[in-house]
């Protein structure tokens, strides 16, 4: 499944969910794509930022300023902060 965003003739942007591009591309070309706003079924995609997954947080990575990683100061760059 994928969702686009959609706009219409007169500028209303909504959402809807496809199987795939080709199922998009087949429904809007029959015009079976109407805009729940006004009904206009010439519509078209809309700009829209992709919606990226998070990914779960990695470890954080010690720091010669907290130091984590300088051994108790006695790292290579302990003297470049």
């Amino acid at each position: 499944m994928i969702i686009y965003s959609v706009q219409c003739s007169h500028g209303h942007v909504f959402d809807e969910w496809f199987s795939n591009s080709a199922d998009y591309d087949a429904k809007a070309a029959a015009g079976e794509i109407a805009c729940p706003e006004c009904g206009d079924r010439q519509v078209g995609k809309a700009i829209m930022a992709p919606r990226v997954a998070k990914a779960a947080a990695a470890a954080p990575v010690p720091s010669c300023q907290t130091g984590g990683g300088c051994q108790g100061g006695a790292c290579a760059f302990a003297n470049d902060f």
